[in-house]
């Protein structure tokens, strides 16, 4: 079975299923100059006008529905606004607008002008846009009028000269242009490129800035084939239906936004609903999805384990067909939990920033508690002994991801400005994930763990390298480690062991003035739940800290609240 010849995706996409509806094989064509908002948003707002691209529910309830006509109209006048501000091809724009319908505007608009995307969290302080505009040599940034954000930006801005516009949305302040005001004066048609100035498939799209761990965070770099790689991810993962709706969680300041947001589902042709909500509310995410008839619908686990402890019989959840999890490992017992309470079955999800999804629970499969599920047909997937071979079953070791015969859509292009590190991790025709696993006779892939220190807590990945360095930072701090310890709710919780020097005495009013700094000067999901003050870290011999010895003699320690 392969798509129809009227199906969106058809021309750029070959698909081979079995009798099943399993996926066996995947081919992308025709993908030397695609792009997405020509060649899907704009071809869809041609075929299909009026058809329902985003339902978006601000957190004041005001409900907006935007066609794919609309979506390719407005994305088109903010490409020449954003070009009347300066902003060419190549360019880097930072997208700090939570779950904005404007984001969906200027996605759009960067990638007709065949500008870089960088979509970051509105939780951001001053080091790190410092850090993000220096090493990304960021252009420009449209920045939500919500909140404290803004100001952190400009406080990073008093040492960073590279910024040629800062844009704000909702509202306006010296200093910046009003997105709302100003952008409506510009004309909805923008034609594509050609020539010279064309755009082509391997030229950079989007970049993600990932999470550190013995250094700042790296920038992951995507094409603009990237959102072809996502065809998988929204139709044989999330099994979106196009006539129905889907509903996933993430912030658009998270590379997950893009997995459920906006690529796969547009290829799909189905409609997209986004709430625009500040704080996490599990019974109003309940609502929203009986209300609007949500037909699939992802979180991370963290969302789940609060899901199984209310009273889901209370909503009525009837239309959902299919639910998916992704982000961090699933608790066995959650996915049985929440199976008991609503008759659905979880369907997780592995990938990261570098990829798109890399393995899953797959329509057509039986997924198994606990797994991962099987590799797609998009990308070679093998586990690698410390010894550089391949695994067989149950052999544990590291996910690597196989190149040597050719680069799949969707597998990023390379960390930016940084060659060491893409050379660590991309050598030898095997893309090396950091992430541990095994695989059992039948396939089936089971996550162990980080081969390096990531934090996941409530969906965020989150390297210890920023915390400590600020903990450092203080005076009577000898050392630090930051480490991850369970947590019931978040999956994992931060901690910090911190070694005092001889001029100050552990105490419980020196831990609020620690708290106090860290809450100052980095973003609150960084924040560490439990410090601990401790005489000296493991060591080894050579003098480096075993954060793992740590992390195995707090293996069950739970952090309650």
């Amino acid at each position: 079975m392969s798509l129809s010849k009227d199906a969106i995706a058809a021309p750029f996409i070959s698909v081979e299923e079995d009798e099943n509806g399993v996926l066996q094989k995947i081919e992308f064509k025709n993908d030397e100059n695609f792009n997405f908002a020509y060649d899907v948003v704009d071809q869809m707002a041609k075929k299909h006008p009026d058809k329902v691209a985003m339902l978006h529910v601000s957190k004041t309830g005001k409900e907006r529905t935007f066609t794919f006509y609309d979506m390719s109209r407005y994305s088109s006048k903010v490409a020449n606004y954003l070009q009347y501000l300066g902003i060419k091809k190549g360019d880097r724009v930072m997208l700090v607008l939570k779950r904005h319908y404007q984001f969906w505007f200027a996605l759009l608009a960067l990638h007709k002008i065949g500008a870089v995307a960088i979509p970051a969290t509105n939780l951001l302080l001053k080091s790190d846009f410092e850090y993000r505009f220096k090493n990304g040599e960021v252009d420009a940034v449209l920045c939500t009028a919500d909140g404290q954000v803004s100001k952190e930006i400009d406080k990073a801005c008093r040492t960073y000269k590279g910024m040629k516009a800062k844009i704000m949305v909702g509202a306006s302040r010296k200093g910046w242009h009003s997105f709302n005001k100003e952008v409506k004066y510009f004309s909805s048609h923008f034609r594509r490129p050609r020539g010279e100035h064309a755009i082509h498939g391997d030229d950079p799209a989007i970049m993600f800035f990932t999470s550190g761990t013995t250094s700042y965070p790296k920038i992951t770099t995507h094409n603009f084939k990237y959102p072809l790689g996502h065809y998988v991810t929204a139709k044989y993962w999330h099994q979106v239906d196009p006539d129905g709706i889907h509903f996933a969680i993430s912030d658009t300041g998270w590379g997950k936004a893009l997995w459920g947001k906006i690529y796969g589902q547009w290829l799909c042709e189905a409609t997209i609903f986004t709430y625009d909500f500040d704080d996490f509310d599990a019974k109003e995410i309940l609502r929203m999805i009986e209300k609007y008839k949500i037909t699939t619908f992802c979180a991370p686990p963290t969302v789940y384990r609060v899901l199984v402890h209310m009273k889901l019989d209370r909503y009525d959840l009837s239309s959902l067909q299919n639910v998916t999890t992704a982000g961090e490992a699933l608790n066995p017992e959650i996915y049985e939990k929440f199976k008991a309470k609503t008759g659905l079955t979880l369907m997780e999800g592995f990938g990261q920033t570098e990829t798109t999804l890399t393995i899953g629970n797959l329509v057509g499969t039986t997924p198994r508690p606990g797994s991962m599920g099987i590799p797609t047909p998009q990308y070679d997937v093998q586990i690698m002994l410390p010894d550089g071979s391949l695994a067989g079953p149950n052999e544990e070791g590291e996910v690597v991801i196989c190149t040597e015969n050719s680069i799949p859509d969707g597998l990023f292009m390379g960390y930016y400005n940084d060659e060491t590190k893409t050379d660590a991790a991309w050598y030898d025709g095997y893309y090396h994930t950091g992430d541990t696993a095994y695989y059992d006779e039948d396939g089936y892939f089971w996550y162990v763990g980080r081969v390096d220190d990531v934090i996941k807590s409530s969906g965020y990945r989150i390297g210890p390298f920023e915390i400590e360095n600020e903990i450092m930072k203080l005076p009577y701090v000898l050392e630090c480690a930051v480490t991850a310890v369970p947590d019931p709710i978040r999956g994992q919780a931060i901690k910090a062991s911190i070694v005092l020097t001889d001029t100050v005495a552990a105490s419980d009013k020196l831990k609020s003035e620690i708290m106090k700094s860290l809450k100052d000067n980095i973003a609150s999901y960084k924040w560490p739940k439990i410090l601990d003050f401790t005489k000296e870290l493991p060591k080894t011999i050579s003098g480096k800290i075993r954060r793992k010895e740590i992390r195995d003699h707090d293996e069950h320690e739970t952090v309650n609240g």
